[in-house]
């Protein structure tokens, strides 16, 4: 059956106005981009992405928003997959600290890197992360090879009682690297959050 000329008329500018209002629309917020995943003795698991560039103090000691090609930054927790063994005690899905991550990002097409440190950050959301605005040593559009190298604590920032020496032994975690390539950037660095 076909529509009649007044069903028409009212259905037409209906959808006219519905293209306009979802046209108008704010864009959604951007989700971080994972770049891998992996866990590690005692049963830390840690992810790594890339955010958004975002305004983050103190201001001397991070780089500007509007300098920021992307927010690098890397969720370390108790694991919470229950086939992973983790230390009597923690909380499964808890924030692991004094972790210290650093991430060399190289770019593909011309060899440029840089070298980060990433720090204990805090945001609703991810909530404690470590993380760094960071610039690409080129394009957005190049690919990047990303390394994280992951140190333990040093001996003067976490202290062990006999218990945990016992079960577990000192480092808190062996020392390790994770190497990510053809990583492509460009979306995540055009991507704003509200």
């Amino acid at each position: 059956m076909h529509p009649t000329v007044t069903e028409r008329f009212i259905t037409q500018p209906v959808i006219w106005i519905l293209a306009f209002v979802l046209a108008l629309a704010p864009a959604a917020q951007a989700q971080e981009m994972i770049i891998g995943e992996e866990t590690i003795a005692p049963g830390i698991t840690m992810t790594f992405e890339a955010a958004p560039k975002d305004d983050v103090t103190p201001y001397d000691q991070n780089l500007a928003e509007s300098d920021t090609d992307i927010h690098i930054e890397v969720l370390a927790n108790w694991a919470t997959d229950p086939d992973v063994s983790v230390p009597d005690g923690v909380q499964r899905g808890g924030f692991v600290g004094y972790m210290r991550f650093f991430a060399t990002i190289t770019n593909q097409a011309t060899g440029e890197t840089d070298n980060v440190a990433l720090i204990p950050h805090i945001t609703l959301g991810d909530a404690m992360h470590y993380a760094r605005n960071i610039s690409l040593p080129g394009s957005p559009t190049d690919l990047y090879t990303v390394t994280f190298n992951i140190r333990p604590p040093a001996e003067t920032e976490l202290a062990f009682h006999k218990s945990w020496r016992d079960a577990h032994g000192t480092p808190l975690f062996e020392p390790s690297s994770y190497t990510f390539e053809d990583l492509n950037f460009e979306e995540m660095s055009a991507a704003t959050r509200q």
